[in-house]
Order: C-alpha cells, then sequence, then structure tokens
C-alpha cells in the first residue's frame, strides 16, 4: 500500500513539473489576433488575447528592436501571421520575429528602421474586441500624445443635454473693413488665408460604431473628411488639413494638438452617429458645452503652468495664475459662441439634405471641441445603426452631397464672421 501511494505521488509529482505554471486548465493565454497599423506618425501593433496579458518588454541598440515578452502565451498562427503583415513602407517597423523565449514565454522582437520610443499599454474588452495589449511606436525625434488614450474606443458623450438659448448674431459683421466700399452693403471677402482642420473621427483601432450592414464609421468619416478637404481646397482662400489622411488612430488630444500648430481657424469633426434602436435617425451638430469648457480650462492651465503659450493670439506666460485663467476662460466663451454660430450654419444646410436629429445645435463635453481658442463643431452625419442611413452614408454621391453642404454652411458663417488679421503666417504641417 505505501509503496502505491508513493508511485502515485511520484506521478502527481511528474505532471505538475510537467505543466505550466501559467496554464489554466492546460489552457495558455491565446492570442487570437493581432494587427498593425502603419501612420506617417506613429505605428501601432495590437495583440487581442483571451485574458488580460502579463507581459516585459525591453529595447536593444545597434541595430535598433524592441523586445517584447509575453507570459502565459504559446506562439500560434495569429502571431506568426503578424510576421507577414509588415509594409516595407512603415516609416518605423522593419520587421518582426516571434518564437519561443523560454517554456511559457513568448518573445516578439520588433526590429526598428530608426531609434523611437515606445508606449506600450492593455485595453480592456470593448465592442468586438477582447483584451488588447498595444504598442505605439513613435519616431524618437517626435513629441507622442501628451496623454495616453485609457481605451482606443472613443464613446459618446451623453445626448441629454439641455436646451441652448438661440446665440443673437452680431448687429455687423467683425473683421478687417473692406477699403473703398460701404461696409454696411459691401459682401464680406476673406482677406486672407482661412485654414480649417478637419477630423475624420475614430481609426486604425477604434473602428467607432459599426453600421447595420457591417460598415465601419471611421471609414465613412475618413471618406467625407477627404471629399470636405477637397471642396474646401478649391475655395478662394481657403485651405484644409486633415488630422488623420488614413486608417490610423490619433489620440483625441493630439487632434486638437494639431489644429493649434497649423493656427487653425476652424474644427469640424466628422463622426456617424449610433443608437441601439434602429429607428433613430438624422443629423446633428454639437459645440462644446460651457461645464466641457471650464475643465477644459483648468487641464489646459495645469499642463501649461510653466510654459509660454498663445491663446488667442494672446501670450498667456503671465505670473498671475488667475490672470491666466481669466485669459483662458475668455477665448474659450469666445470660441464657444463662434462654435454655436457655426454649428447653426452647417445645420441648417444640413437640413436641407437630411432630417435633422434636433433642430438646434447640440452642447456637449466632446474632447476633440476643446480648442480653448478655435471655434470647433463635431458633425453627426447620419445614424449609421439606421439601416437607412447607413445605406446613404456608404453612397459616395450622397457623401459628396454632405461635404457640401458643409462646404456651405461653413462659407455662411464666414460671410457674417469674416477671419481676423494675424500676424504670424500658419505653420504648415
Amino acid at each position: 500500500m505505501r509503496r502505491a501511494f508513493i508511485h502515485i505521488l511520484i506521478a502527481l509529482i511528474g505532471l505538475f513539473a510537467a505543466t505550466p505554471l501559467w496554464a489554466d486548465e492546460g489552457k495558455a493565454n491565446e492570442v487570437k489576433a493581432t494587427r498593425l497599423w502603419p501612420s506617417p506618425e506613429y505605428s501601432r501593433v495590437a495583440f487581442e488575447l483571451g485574458e488580460a496579458a502579463s507581459y516585459k518588454y525591453f529595447s536593444l541598440n545597434n541595430p535598433d528592436r524592441l523586445v517584447l515578452d509575453l507570459d502565459g502565451v504559446e506562439p500560434n498562427a495569429a502571431l506568426l501571421d503578424m510576421c507577414g503583415k509588415v509594409s516595407p513602407s512603415d516609416p518605423q517597423i522593419a520587421s518582426i520575429k516571434v518564437g519561443k523565449n523560454r517554456p511559457g514565454v513568448t518573445r516578439v522582437v520588433i526590429a526598428l528602421k530608426t531609434a523611437v520610443r515606445a508606449q506600450i499599454f492593455p485595453l480592456k474588452p470593448m465592442g468586438d474586441y477582447g483584451h488588447r495589449l498595444v504598442v505605439d511606436i513613435y519616431p524618437a525625434n517626435q513629441d507622442s500624445a501628451a496623454e495616453k488614450p485609457a481605451d482606443t474606443a472613443v464613446g459618446k458623450a451623453a445626448k441629454g443635454v439641455a436646451e441652448q438659448e438661440p446665440v443673437k448674431e452680431p448687429k455687423a459683421a467683425t473683421g478687417i473693413a473692406l477699403a473703398g466700399k460701404d461696409a454696411k452693403s459691401a459682401k464680406p471677402e476673406y482677406v486672407r488665408l482661412i485654414t480649417v482642420a478637419v477630423d475624420a473621427g475614430h481609426g486604425g483601432e477604434d473602428p467607432g460604431a459599426k453600421g447595420a450592414n457591417g460598415s465601419h464609421e471611421k471609414d465613412i468619416t475618413l471618406s467625407i473628411a477627404r471629399r470636405l478637404k477637397t471642396l474646401i481646397d478649391k475655395q478662394e482662400n481657403m485651405r484644409a488639413f486633415l488630422t488623420r489622411d488614413g486608417d490610423y488612430f490619433i489620440p483625441l488630444q493630439e487632434r486638437v494638438n494639431k489644429a493649434r500648430r497649423a493656427q487653425a481657424d476652424l474644427f469640424v469633426s466628422i463622426h456617424a452617429d449610433a443608437f441601439a434602436k434602429s429607428h433613430a435617425r438624422g443629423s446633428s451638430v454639437f459645440a462644446l458645452s460651457e461645464k466641457g469648457a471650464t475643465s477644459a480650462a483648468a487641464k489646459w492651465l495645469a499642463r501649461h503652468e510653466n510654459e509660454a503659450d498663445l491663446i488667442g493670439g494672446v501670450n498667456i506666460d503671465v505670473k498671475d495664475p488667475y490672470l491666466k485663467q481669466t485669459l483662458i476662460d475668455l477665448s474659450q466663451t469666445q470660441a464657444i459662441s463662434d462654435s454655436l454660430r457655426l454649428g447653426r450654419a452647417v445645420l441648417t444646410e444640413l437640413g436641407g439634405i437630411n432630417q435633422l436629429h434636433k433642430g438646434q445645435v447640440e452642447q456637449a463635453g466632446f474632447a476633440v471641441l476643446k480648442a480653448p481658442d478655435i471655434p470647433s463643431i463635431l458633425v453627426e452625419t447620419a445614424f449609421i445603426s439606421n439601416p437607412d442611413e447607413e445605406k446613404r452614408l456608404t453612397d459616395e454621391a450622397y457623401q459628396d452631397t454632405l461635404a457640401n453642404a458643409i462646404v456651405a454652411g461653413i462659407k455662411h458663417y464666414f460671410e457674417k464672421n469674416p477671419p481676423l488679421a494675424r500676424n504670424k503666417v500658419a505653420q504648415s504641417l
């Protein structure tokens, strides 16, 4: 009996010794999918796993490499398939190799084309995605996003906002007077180049809303944004630039930063709304809420406490924090007022081509609307969750119609609100 018990004990010890410590009922943490998103600004590598990842990473020089060790992961088809996904045109990544480093640990070696800085972080399950481990690779000489996104999927702000009183139009158009003409009867002219930042919502690892028939918001917004840019560039004394011009993710704050670096006169973010019930329909336009502005001003002040910066053309590098806060508040209050005027002009044009979800400009705390000195609107073109509206949104002719309506609204806004003179020339991106 004792000898039989000893044999059983030895067999059990051998079984536990042969079983990886990370195993859960004999299963490793499976890599279900891998995705690569190269862009001119940074490259993203995403691992989708069965559960939250345990990982370590380090870098090597000569040649430059980023090494990622995934604990509790075995090399599988999804990981090995990633090696062939690297595009020769990827600005940062030269190649990727995958192999078993030691029992229970898979090593991913990312060969780099240049010196880089990396941000590596996990994301919780959201939408169609499970647990993810994200590797963002930035050029060493380029600033990465100021803040790491809590998740790449950008949530929609609650639509239950209070009704906003109409903003009265100014009695007389402001701006630079036209020489030799009667200011009251003359049609306002654009006396300098107007720059419009066009932001295609979502992108890359963040697909946005999914349509009733499978379309993705990120694809529709990029297509409309490109058409909008083309139309704006054809207008006299106007030009546009895209915050993204490909299928890759840009953090929300970085979208705003790009607009400020280009000294944009307007910021227009394109989206396609979604709702749990498929009958919801109509176009909407949002501006920043006063509550959102207060929060944004406080964060801006905190980020730039020890830096010289310009808000609305005014240097806010002042010692008195209360004066600095006042300057930001004044600038943002004016920006919100202008945003509402712009929003109403665009909403009027959208009402001519589509049913409106609400008849007035709504206000919410969208992060992309928080530039303290740029009139900014978010256009929900239609409900992608509505089968009829999704069909229209994926139609190229209707996308052109939407872009034309937005441009018409922008032009009407500037006819009543000519841009002021600018001391600096807008920097190209």
